[in-house]
């Protein structure tokens, strides 16, 4: 299965106010796991940049101003998303910049149905709590230490593991659990051998014997006493 985790950085919050969009990175997953495959650019806005949106990202005029136009990539954008579906975090946010870039290049739209939200999966696995991608790196142990402004490919980097998270795919990733799923669903039987000379107990009579030693210890009917054999 292949989906694309994209985000976005733009000039301000409303393409229909005359923002535009002016980065875009895009993570290819297959099966859930990244493939190495991405897709970034940066874009002329063909407008000033605001201070606001600047503060945010760090995209300025002087570095936007020799980067192509969205209409000069747009073909080339829309053959890396293929048919995937889209992961976003607040992905109508990002759609509607999309969309509104692709309408000024004459391109066909893409469907809300293509959406998959990350943010909206967050409220409804922790409801209550902080959804921000910081927030949810800080949940799931991701490390975003070098994410001191927003980014477009940093920021689908960072997502792409929040997501895998968020549905919790990680222990579907490991080989030997595939494996398992697998065999279960072909209906093959799981074999379990034994080992044909077992292996030489790691703890010695002498080691048995301290341990009961510390255990009388204890006081009357410690617990560690339910799980001693008559034969030890």
């Amino acid at each position: 299965m292949r989906e694309i985790v994209f985000d976005t950085e733009t000039t301000g919050l409303d393409p229909y106010q005359g923002h535009r969009m002016v980065e875009i990175g895009c993570i290819e997953l297959v099966n859930r796991i990244p493939s190495g495959n991405v897709f970034h650019r940066y874009f002329n806005p063909e407008r000033a940049m605001p201070a606001e949106a600047f503060a945010v990202h760090g995209l300025s005029d002087e570095f936007l101003k020799d980067k192509l136009f969205f209409a000069e990539i747009a073909d080339e954008l829309i053959a890396f998303f293929g048919e995937a579906p889209l992961v976003a975090h607040n992905a109508a946010f990002d759609l509607g910049f999309l969309n509104a870039e692709l309408e000024r290049a004459g391109r066909p739209l893409i469907g809300r149905e293509r959406l998959i939200d990350t943010l909206l999966i967050a409220r409804r696995k922790h409801p209550g709590g902080s959804n921000r991608l910081d927030d949810l790196c800080a949940r799931y142990a991701i490390d975003n230490s070098h994410r001191t402004k927003h980014g477009a490919l940093l920021d689908a980097e960072l997502l792409a593991e929040v997501y895998v998270e968020l549905i919790g795919a990680r222990q579907a990733q490991l080989v030997l659990a595939q494996a398992n799923v697998a065999s279960r669903a072909a209906g093959e039987p799981i074999i379990v051998r034994g080992r044909p000379v077992p292996l030489i107990p790691a703890v010695t009579a002498e080691d048995r014997a301290a341990h009961r030693a510390f255990v009388a210890t204890l006081g009357d009917n410690p617990i560690w006493g339910d799980y001693y054999v008559s034969s030890d």
